[in-house]
């Protein structure tokens, strides 16, 4: 058997797209001395396809976020649990679940006026279309912090999505399944919040 299963992989690059500007908080993995290194920053995509992003000077990531490195990228979208019971066939409990896997090389941003912009640009996305604040370049904020910022671009070379979604059963159990996590990703989070802060 082949894995992984063709029917939960997708290679749809504005299926793709969707999923990092819908979930853009990213997983970043760099491997430094054969060890992992992770961060978690949100992304943006420009028109080149390129991730954007940037990240504080003091994180030792961010020595790896530089010129020809290679780096992975995971965004993850929504998921949930799928009881049995959902389905109108006899089926065993499993998991579903959206992600997109990247692969790329990272270039460094060095011009201080391209890093904010792309701190005015990601404010300007990550804001939507309320726009309760926007950012300035003449943000007086904006000249100390950039002394604590370093900018990435990644250069993405493999793009793998990964939807498990029940493709695999009958119509009317894909759709349950739909219903499910719709439900599941809609339900009320404030008892766990209760428990974490």
């Amino acid at each position: 058997m082949k894995y992984p299963p063709q029917h939960h992989q997708c290679n749809d690059k504005q299926k793709l797209l969707t999923v990092i500007k819908h979930y853009p908080l990213a997983t970043i993995i760099s491997v430094d001395e054969n060890g992992p290194l992770v961060t978690h920053l949100p992304l943006i995509v420009n028109d080149s396809h390129q991730l954007i992003g940037h990240i504080d000077k003091f994180n030792p990531h961010g020595n790896l976020l530089m010129d020809n490195n290679n780096v992975t990228v995971i965004f993850s979208g929504p998921q949930c649990y799928i009881s049995p019971s959902i389905y109108t066939t006899t089926q065993l409990p499993t998991w579903n679940y959206i992600k997109v896997h990247l692969k790329g090389k990272v270039q460094a941003i060095t011009e201080e006026e391209e890093i904010m912009q792309t701190m005015v640009d990601m404010t300007t996305f990550l804001e939507g279309t309320d726009q309760n604040y926007k950012l300035e370049m003449s943000n007086p904020r904006m000249a100390g912090a950039i002394n604590y910022v370093k900018g990435f671009k990644i250069d993405v070379h493999s793009w793998e999505g990964k939807f498990k979604l029940s493709q695999d059963k009958k119509a009317i159990d894909k759709n349950n399944a739909r219903s499910e996590m719709e439900r599941a990703e809609g339900q009320s989070i404030s008892s766990f919040l209760d428990k974490i802060y």
